[in-house]
C-alpha cells in the first residue's frame, strides 16, 4: 500500500528482464516479485526496452471463463486454458493493475479466474475483485494461490501440486466451481 508503488510479476526469464527494465525507468518504488529457481527457459532478448507500464497481455482468446495470471504459473494456466478453451490473460503487473483489461474482459467473459503464487488474502485476486467491485460489476471470480499459512520448503513442483497450483489442480477446482462454464476445448 504504498503510494506510486509498483509491483511487477513476471511470467518468465524473458518478461523478467522487460519488468525489470520497466520498474528501473519508474521513477518511484518499484518491486518485481520473482521466484527461486530456474525459469521456464523461454528464449530472452537482447532487448532492454520496457513494457507500459500496468499494462498486461492477452496471450490466449478463448470463451466463457477469463484466466488472469500473476507470475510464474503462466505455464501450467496455459495448459489448462487449451484444455478448456479459456482465454489466458499474462497480468503482469499487480499495481498498477490494468483496469482497462479487467473492464473489457468483463464485458465479454462469464467468470473470472485469478492465479497467483502468493498469498489469496491481500493479493492479486483481491485487487481484481477491488477493480470489479469499484466498477459496480458484479462477476464470479475463483482465485487461486496460496492459504494464510507458511509453506514449507522443498522441491517447487511438489509443493504447487499439493497447494493444486500445477495443471491439473488448476483445472480440476475450474471445473468444479464454473462445471456449467466450461467445456473441453475439443469438446463439440
Amino acid at each position: 500500500c504504498v503510494p506510486n508503488m509498483v509491483v511487477a510479476t513476471p511470467s518468465d526469464e524473458n518478461e523478467a528482464r522487460l519488468l525489470l527494465s520497466t520498474c528501473y525507468q519508474h521513477d518511484g518504488p518499484a518491486a518485481v516479485r520473482y521466484p527461486r529457481g530456474a525459469g521456464a527457459g523461454v528464449e530472452v532478448t537482447a532487448s532492454l526496452e520496457g513494457v507500459p507500464l500496468g499494462k498486461a497481455v492477452v496471450r490466449r482468446e478463448g470463451q466463457g471463463i477469463a484466466l488472469l495470471v500473476f507470475g510464474t504459473l503462466l505455464p501450467a494456466a496455459a495448459e489448462v486454458a487449451q484444455a478448456l478453451d479459456l482465454t489466458l490473460v499474462d497480468m503482469r503487473f499487480v499495481k498498477p493493475i490494468d483496469e482497462a483489461m479487467i473492464g473489457a474482459l468483463a464485458q465479454t467473459h462469464e467468470a473470472f479466474v485469478t492465479l497467483e503464487e502468493a498469498a489469496i488474502m491481500g493479493g492479486a485476486g483481491s485487487a481484481v475483485n477491488e477493480v470489479l467491485q469499484a466498477s459496480g460489476v458484479l462477476m464470479p471470480v475463483l482465485q487461486l494461490g496460496l492459504p494464510d499459512i507458511f509453506i514449507d520448503h522443498g522441491d517447487q513442483n511438489r509443493l504447487r501440486a499439493l497447494e493444486g497450483l500445477d495443471a491439473e489442480g488448476i483445472r480440476q477446482r475450474i471445473e468444479q466451481r464454473f462445471a456449467n462454464i466450461v467445456k473441453p476445448a475439443n469438446a463439440a
